[in-house]
């Protein structure tokens, strides 16, 4: 079994560095997907209420024959459930369907400024945490003025904050602002969904010379930026190579390498994005 190191986060609590994530897979799929990332050793699993498939991700935890302690668990809140009640109510229905009595880390999946209910939400996701319900609270898809936003009126600071992040979009600035609070950067989309980036001939070479494939050099790159990445994987042999990423290390031509391209999102701009 592969070992995995931590990360601690700014409310104490350890999370692993590298996580299995479950989008687009439905209740079956990902029931069994959990099963076999437990077996390989993983112990981060990341869902959403919109994923769909928190019944089969909670099966999964439930059958993974690991400790339930042992294993950080993800979901987050989605876009129509914004607001104080709503959030709690909202809450209570994913820990039902995930068959939990806790859950480890509970997300606001995207801001929505528009509708300009997030604080609302963070506030109802503190009470949470205050009543044990949640271990940690954080956020996915926040701008740095989002997260300020959430500091100057609740004083609470996310432990993390999930986002869109590979080669093609490195987020350098929002990466220093996490550092710079004490927020964890958690990556989705880290291998560059739809892009030409695993078969790109310079991540070939660095493959290549430290004898493993461009998947494993994209999130070694995640993991040496001390960043969070949640690969999807179904296959117990890609769950494996994604999770095999802590025996070789890229030296610094080599990162730069890596993220030496156009910059190009794959996902939506959390400044307009909208998904409820």
């Amino acid at each position: 079994m592969i070992s995995i190191p931590t990360h601690t986060l700014n409310d104490g609590t350890t999370i692993p560095a590298l996580g299995l994530g479950t989008w687009p897979l439905d209740d079956d799929r990902a029931e069994e997907a959990v099963r076999s990332a437990l077996e390989t050793g993983y112990r981060l699993v990341d869902t959403a209420t919109n994923y769909r498939n928190e019944t089969g991700v909670g099966r999964g935890v439930a059958t993974g024959g690991v400790p339930r302690e042992e294993i950080v668990v993800t979901t987050k809140l989605p876009g129509r459930h914004h607001g104080y009640e709503e959030t709690l109510a909202s809450f209570e229905a994913s820990r039902a369907r995930l068959g939990l009595e806790y859950v480890d880390l509970y997300l606001i999946h995207w801001p929505l400024p528009r509708v300009d209910r997030y604080v609302d939400s963070w506030k109802a996701m503190i009470k949470l945490r205050e009543d044990g319900l949640v271990r940690s609270i954080g956020v996915s898809n926040f701008t740095a003025a989002h997260i300020e936003r959430l500091e100057k009126e609740t004083g609470v600071l996310p432990s993390v904050n999930q986002i869109e992040l590979h080669p093609f979009l490195p987020q350098d600035e929002l990466r220093a602002f996490h550092a710079a609070k004490g927020v964890l950067t958690e990556s989705w989309s880290p291998l560059g969904r739809g892009t030409p980036l695993l078969a790109d001939p310079a991540v070939a070479r660095i493959a290549e010379a430290h004898g493993v494939t461009p998947g494993q050099v994209v999130l070694r790159w995640h993991t040496q930026l001390g960043a969070v990445p949640i690969p999807k994987s179904a296959s117990p042999e890609r769950q494996r190579a994604n999770l095999d990423v802590f025996g070789f290390e890229l030296d610094a031509d080599e990162m730069r390498a890596v993220a030496d391209r156009a910059h190009r999102r794959v996902g939506g701009d959390p400044e307009v994005h909208e998904e409820f």
